[in-house]
């Protein structure tokens, strides 16, 4: 079996930079973004599940898609002929019958966990979801709060859920069926040469100084946004009709963004939580 990382994140917290610097790695030109969705995995992707499973998921209530899923990423991860990067933004739970979701080790090696300021996932996941700002706080909050988790609609991905921003992160970090590996956002833009290839080591990859260099280029801030406004994006959400899904990518932009009780709200649910990821109540 070639092992299986799961590159798990709070959704809006860079996930989708992190795996273009993967897809980047062995390309001697940047890959078009449009073509990452065939670079890398997406565990709660339905149509993979569906010919996993010989049948449309559809038929199946949240529940009983969540005790499938641990059989479904065993299995794949045994038919694997390469290493695999996984995107996931579900939390670290476990189904009704106790098993972990993610399927344990026999799943995956490791996870690689992105983390970002919530105060600055705030502002993201407002622009995303087309939200104010005091909802996408309360969201952010919410312990029961989930992508895709409707009954009264058949959603193009299964459900995840994110238990708010402290549970999410709390949850991978405290789990200890997985090696785990903690890349920050913010580390990762002031040195993305450094932070990327120590996650690299941690999944056992070999590339040189000069691949890892040139995929932090190809996979620029500027460059993915140029090619955003030049053909879109097809993991942009389609309710997302104002500005881009690579919208600013600046690390403290909340203080811009957010009004001092706006910043407060967050800091006083999430406060616990930033503290053990080193996000001071300042920045």
């Amino acid at each position: 079996m070639r092992p299986t990382f799961w590159i798990a994140s709070y959704p809006k917290s860079g996930n989708t930079w992190f795996r273009l610097l993967l897809a980047n790695l062995a390309r001697d030109t940047p890959l078009a973004i449009n073509d990452l969705r065939h670079d890398s995995g997406t565990a709660s992707a339905r149509p993979v599940f569906d010919e996993a499973i010989g049948f449309p998921s559809a038929l199946l209530t949240h529940a009983e898609s969540d005790r499938l899923r641990p059989r479904v990423y065993r299995a794949l991860a045994a038919q694997a002929s390469a290493p695999r990067f996984v995107k996931t933004h579900d939390a670290w739970t476990r189904t009704d019958t106790g098993e972990p979701l993610m399927g344990g080790p026999d799943a995956a090696a490791g996870v690689i966990l992105i983390a970002r300021d919530p105060r600055d996932v705030v502002a993201s996941l407002a622009h995303h979801m087309e939200r104010d700002i005091d909802w996408t706080i309360a969201f952010m909050a919410d312990p029961t709060s989930a992508f895709c988790g409707r009954v009264d609609r058949q959603h193009h991905q299964l459900r995840q859920q994110l238990l708010g921003w402290s549970g999410f992160n709390d949850g991978w970090m405290r789990q200890d069926v997985l090696p785990i590996h903690i890349v920050r956002y913010e580390t990762l833009q002031a040195d993305a040469v450094a932070t990327f290839a120590a996650a690299l080591r941690f999944a056992r990859v070999e590339a040189s100084a000069e691949a890892i260099a040139r995929a932090v280029d190809f996979a620029s801030f500027d460059r993915v946004q140029a090619q955003e406004r030049a053909s879109g994006f097809g993991e942009a959400p389609p309710q997302l009709h104002h500005g881009g899904f690579f919208r600013r990518g600046v690390a403290g932009n909340w203080r811009h963004e957010l009004s001092a009780a706006e910043a407060s709200r967050i800091v006083a649910v999430h406060g616990a939580t930033m503290a053990r990821l080193g996000y001071g109540p300042g920045g």
